[in-house]
């Protein structure tokens, strides 16, 4: 349906259009072209004697050819190669008859007549005239469509589903099953109106999805529109915004009427926070266009007719920067959160993208499910599209276990990059800083499991050591964060403890950004601080005024405390690191062997060489 929205348009469409710019532009060339063939062309000019001089010439023999052209006679003289003189004899006899000797000249006839002359000055007239008017058309059409663009400059650009095949439902929507129950109401709301009407129940106006990106807002939206099969009216919220000041307005209220001549349908809205944000977070005023565009939307929701049954839907990622009034009852009603998958969820979702394709007996879906926490159904999706060409690249017509690994690998750490060869050196301190990550990972208790160990390069990381939790979480304590920022310490304590403090390298300038990151949340939005635990200082993002006058809601001095507590922290987890490999390196040692010898090492054989490690008391956190 996109395709042939684009092929048709006001005027004509862009189709027809392109036809007539290329018609315009050959009569163009053509009318250059004869304008330069008139000016660069030089007509021959000849000389009108008497016939009877003719004939005593060319029998004296001063004449060298005749061309005879009707009754004209073209005369070429001695020592000439072209006429340079014309004549003309008496029509309906010969030129012997009238005086000329035989053998005296040499004669030749010129196809055609008088009549041909006539036909090409009629053409040569004509037709500029004929490709002059044609530019005339071609430019007032051009004129007359800019023109219809200019009017429709106001008008939405929703696309409207719901007539196509293959619709959406929610038997196509894996998982999220409490939104789709909330959702199923909204279905019913459309189907039967006077079931609740008849109680004295109002249709919902709005419901607003909330979640995070890829977790299926807007196939959750048109699999509403597929059940309830009714119009689906869809458009970006960054689609009313222009430059001019009332486009946005105008295209709101544009969409609300072509909903309500399609009544029952929806409007979907999706990512309504680039015209929803709260008003007065901008530098525009009251007459700023977004707050305008707004303003208008605000309007037409709260004044729907009576018997209107129109459900507008609206899918965000930043629910909390929206304006009050968008969200009040009466407007969006309903708030649907849509969360990242379970790993039941993250099964169904997997089952799903994997039925249409060819999947061999040994691929383990379960298992997959289990190692994509924090996953949403993109990455699941991506995750099977992947395989897919995977086994295609292979020359496979099956899916095997081996190619939904290795895309799982690829979308979450990154491809392999085994073009780049590193030297002897750079491999070894590869190998112990990435040894030094798993060591630390895998003796403190509360870190997450290893699950691979590798010094081939992926993405822009040198090596990578991966740690999975063996199951979702939900809630993360401190003594979690800490042993997690102890394990991102691990690679850069292990480069000093083996090569000395001024020889460690800035391989460990991504883990030392993640771990300042995390012991700064832990500070600033989880209240984990040493001395100022309990306490939060978060900013709204989503207030340009408040991050541009006030930067932050507390003073310098608690700045100062907090800077204090994330350098306290890091310092803490470098502690932590140090003792745990030093009382380890002998098995540090023998990880960057085996990291050396094999490149890859998996859970299992990280284990292995790890079995004995010993956790120091003096890692403990009391």
């Amino acid at each position: 349906m996109d395709g042939k929205q684009f092929k048709v348009g006001p005027g004509g469409g862009p189709d027809r259009r392109s036809r007539f710019r290329n018609i315009g532009f050959i009569a163009l060339l053509i009318l250059f072209g004869m304008i330069f063939f008139a000016a660069f062309r030089q007509p021959t000019q000849l000389k009108e004697v008497p016939f009877s001089q003719v004939i005593s010439d060319a029998n004296a023999g001063k004449i060298k050819s005749i061309t005879i052209n009707g009754d004209e006679l073209q005369i070429t003289r001695q020592n000439q190669t072209k006429p340079t003189e014309k004549s003309f004899k008496e029509g309906g006899s010969s030129i012997f008859e009238q005086g000329l000797q035989q053998g005296k000249v040499e004669l030749s006839n010129k196809p055609g007549g008088g009549g041909n002359s006539f036909w090409l000055t009629l053409v040569a007239n004509v037709l500029p005239v004929i490709i002059i008017a044609l530019i005339l058309i071609f430019m007032f059409r051009s004129a007359q469509g800019q023109g219809q663009q200019a009017l429709s400059f106001g008008k939405s650009r929703a696309r409207l589903y719901g007539t196509e095949k293959g619709k959406v439902t929610f038997k196509d929507v894996a998982g999220t099953l409490e939104a789709k129950q909330d959702l199923e109401e909204v279905v019913e709301f459309l189907k039967y109106p006077k079931k609740f009407e008849g109680v004295g129940a109002k249709i919902p106006k709005g419901v607003l999805l909330v979640g995070a990106p890829g977790t299926g807002k807007t196939l959750l939206a048109r699999a509403v529109a597929g059940e309830a099969n009714v119009p689906f009216f869809s458009i970006s919220g960054s689609e009313f915004v222009e430059m001019f000041v009332g486009v946005g307005a105008s295209r709101v209220r544009d969409l609300f009427n072509k909903a309500k001549k399609n009544s029952p349908c929806i409007i979907f809205i999706d990512e309504i926070d680039a015209v929803g944000r709260r008003r007065g977070s901008g530098m525009g005023g009251g007459h700023d266009e977004r707050e305008q565009t707004l303003n208008q939307i605000l309007v037409e929701m709260d004044g729907f007719e009576q018997g209107v049954n129109i459900i507008v839907l609206a899918a965000t990622n930043r629910s909390d920067v929206l304006d009050p009034a968008l969200l009040r009852p009466g407007r969006f009603d309903r708030k649907v959160t849509i969360d990242l998958p379970d790993r039941k969820d993250r099964r169904a979702i997997l089952e799903t993208h994997f039925k249409d394709k060819p999947v061999g007996k040994d691929v383990d879906l379960e298992a997959l499910a289990a190692k994509t926490a924090g996953s949403s159904g993109a990455d699941l999706a991506n995750i099977a599209n992947e395989a897919a060409i995977i086994a295609a690249r292979q020359n496979r017509k099956v899916i095997e276990d081996g190619d939904v690994v290795a895309a799982f690998e690829k979308v979450a750490i990154g491809p392999e990059r085994k073009s780049k060869i590193l030297s002897e050196k750079e491999k070894e301190l590869t190998a112990y800083h990435e040894a030094g990550h798993a060591v630390v990972g895998h003796v403190l208790p509360d870190s997450d499991m290893v699950h691979k160990v590798t010094i081939i390069q992926r993405g822009p990381t040198g090596g990578v050591t991966w740690f999975i939790p063996p199951e979702d979480k939900s809630y993360h304590s401190i003594i979690e964060f800490k042993d997690v920022l102890a394990r991102m310490l691990g690679g850069r304590i292990a480069e000093e403890l083996v090569y000395g403090p001024d020889r460690v390298t800035t391989g460990a300038g991504n883990d030392l950004q993640k771990a300042a990151e995390l012991a700064r949340d832990m500070v600033v939005n989880q209240g984990m601080g040493k001395g100022l635990r309990d306490q939060v200082f978060h900013v709204d993002e989503g207030m340009m005024i408040e991050r541009l006058v006030h930067e932050r809601e507390y003073s310098d001095d608690t700045a100062k405390l907090i800077d204090d507590e994330v350098e306290g922290l890091i310092k803490e987890a470098g502690q932590r690191a140090r003792v745990v490999l030093k009382a380890n390196m002998k098995k540090l040692e023998e990880l960057k062997n085996e990291l050396l010898a094999k490149e890859t090492l998996e859970a299992e054989e990280v284990i292995k060489v790890l079995e004995g490690s010993t956790m120091p008391k003096e890692a403990t956190l009391y």
